[in-house]
C-alpha cells in the first residue's frame, strides 16, 4: 500500500515535469520566430544597382576629364597648351573603343576599366591629357588612323618654334586584350611608363606624318573602307566572279577580225 501510494503522490509531479518540456519549446520557438522576424524586416540591399551606381559615377568622373574626338575636330584637341613656352611636349593618351559593330560588343570590360582608371592616372605626376575615340560613332576617322578596339594611341606632340618648324609627333600604339584588360593594366602602361616600352610607330598610317596624310588620303581612305565594311559579305564574290567571268570571256573569244578593205574600182578606161 505504502508502495502504490508513493507513486501516486508522485504522479501530479512528473505530470508537472512532462507539462514544462513544452513550455520550453515554446518559447524557444517564440524566440526563433522573433529573430526571423527582425531579420526579414531589414532590408536588403542588392549588389546590382551599387555595382551599376558605381560603374556610372566613374563614367560621369571619365568624362569630365577626356576629350571626344572627331574626324572634324582632332587635329584641334590634340595640340599643345598655346601658353607654353616651347621648347616643349604635351602627351596625349587616346582611349580607342567601340560598340556592336566595330567592337563586336566586346569593349565593354575595356570601356569599364579604363573609366575606373582615369582618376589614377589623371592623379600622376605631369599626366598626359586624356581624349576618347569611339569607332561606333567615327568610324571614318578610325579607318583613316587604321586602328582596331579597344587599343591607346600615346602621342607626344612637340610645340613649333618660332620659325614654326617641329620634329614630328611620337605616336605609339597599343591594342588591348577584349576580356583581360583591367584598371591594372591601365596603370602599368602609364603610372608606370611601360607604353615608352612600344615601339614608335612612323609607317603609312601615322596620324600626322604618315603618307596617307601627306598625299590627301586619308579622308578617301576611309570611306573606301567603310564602305567595304558596310558591304555584303556575298557582294565581293559577286563581283569578283562576274569581272573573272567577264576577263575570261575576253580571252577565249577574241573579238572578229576586221573586215578587209573593198577592192579599188577598175580604172576607165
Amino acid at each position: 500500500m505504502r508502495f502504490s501510494s508513493s507513486i501516486l503522490l508522485a504522479l501530479p509531479a512528473i505530470a508537472v515535469a512532462e507539462e514544462q518540456i513544452p513550455i520550453l519549446d515554446r518559447v524557444k520557438g517564440f524566440f526563433s520566430k522573433a529573430t526571423a522576424a527582425v531579420s526579414s524586416s531589414i532590408p536588403v540591399v542588392p549588389s546590382a544597382p551599387i555595382k551599376a551606381a558605381t560603374e556610372k559615377a566613374a563614367s560621369k568622373a571619365a568624362a569630365a576629364i577626356q576629350h571626344p574626338i572627331t574626324l572634324e575636330n582632332w587635329r584641334e584637341v590634340l595640340t599643345v597648351d598655346p601658353t607654353a613656352s616651347p621648347p616643349t611636349t604635351q602627351d596625349w593618351l587616346v582611349f580607342i573603343t567601340g560598340g556592336n559593330s566595330t567592337c563586336y560588343g566586346l569593349c565593354a570590360n575595356a570601356t569599364k576599366a579604363w573609366n575606373a582608371s582615369l582618376p589614377v592616372l589623371a592623379a600622376k605626376p605631369n599626366p598626359p591629357k586624356f581624349a576618347y575615340l569611339d569607332c561606333e560613332q567615327e568610324n571614318i576617322l578610325c579607318n583613316t588612323w587604321s586602328v582596331g578596339c579597344p587599343s591607346l594611341y600615346y602621342f607626344q606632340i612637340p610645340k613649333p618654334l618660332a620659325d614654326q618648324s617641329a620634329p614630328s609627333p611620337t605616336v605609339r600604339y597599343q591594342p588591348l586584350n577584349r576580356t583581360s584588360t583591367t584598371a591594372q593594366t591601365y596603370k602599368e602602361l602609364i603610372v608606370d611608363n611601360k607604353i615608352e616600352d612600344v615601339v614608335p610607330y612612323e609607317g603609312f598610317f601615322h596620324p600626322f606624318n604618315g603618307d596617307i596624310q601627306k598625299y590627301g588620303l586619308a579622308i578617301p581612305y576611309g570611306y573606301i573602307t567603310w564602305a567595304f565594311s558596310k558591304m555584303p559579305s556575298w557582294m565581293p564574290m559577286i563581283l569578283i566572279s562576274f569581272f573573272s567571268r567577264s576577263f575570261m570571256g575576253k580571252r577565249m573569244n577574241p573579238g572578229a577580225p576586221a573586215p578587209a578593205p573593198a577592192a579599188a574600182p577598175a580604172s576607165a578606161r
